[in-house]
């Protein structure tokens, strides 16, 4: 599968896949050892994966992510976790964005890096954005929006869909939509009819 590189950094690198939706996995190094999250196949990756150090686990933060994630780890012969609370190993925290029946999601927080890391509570795709946000919150999340994302003074902000942010603005960015996510929903309902013709 063609994908391109993104959000490279001292900590590690995304891959994004497609156009539209742009479907985006991470590889983030701590102490030398790597931790893959929602990971697509990719010609390239396992290699620049290897180079990154050691390769610790992968990391599902979304039920419905699966993606290859299961493939990777039977290559790199690391464990699997799906949707972990806690991994005792990693400098990680995991903070609750939704669990029902229906969706089971976390988000990833590395407080040493200020780096946050989304499956599909925000993104940065024209499906989660109303009018010009930056990064938005998932539609279906907008009516509420999770809590446990605020407030964290977030420098680096790494999504499931689309490009991340990065530097001073990232953090006023995600309180924004964090804070705006309910009152922006006409906005981002009058934005529909332009993400289904670039769709």
């Amino acid at each position: 599968m063609s994908v391109r590189f993104a959000d490279e950094s001292e900590f590690g690198f995304g891959w994004i896949e497609g156009e539209r939706m742009q479907r985006t996995s991470h590889a983030l190094v701590a102490d030398g050892r790597v931790w893959v999250i929602d990971p697509i196949n990719a010609d390239g990756v396992d290699e620049r994966i290897r180079a990154l150090g050691a390769p610790a686990g992968v990391i599902q933060l979304l039920d419905r992510h699966d993606r290859d994630s299961a493939g990777y780890a039977a290559r790199l012969g690391v464990p699997m976790h799906v949707v972990p609370v806690e991994i005792e190993e990693a400098p990680f925290e995991f903070r609750p964005v939704l669990r029902n029946r229906w969706w089971k999601e976390v988000a990833l927080w590395w407080p040493e890096q200020r780096v946050l890391v989304c499956a599909d509570a925000l993104g940065t795709v024209s499906f989660f954005r109303a009018g010009d946000e930056q990064v938005g919150v998932h539609p279906f999340l907008r009516p509420r929006p999770p809590r446990s994302l605020r407030g964290l003074g977030v420098e680096h902000l790494l999504v499931g869909h689309g490009e991340g942010l990065h530097g001073n603005g990232t953090a006023g960015a995600v309180e924004e939509a964090l804070r705006c996510a309910r009152r922006r929903i006409p906005r981002w309902l009058a934005g529909v009819p332009r993400i289904i013709r670039a769709g």
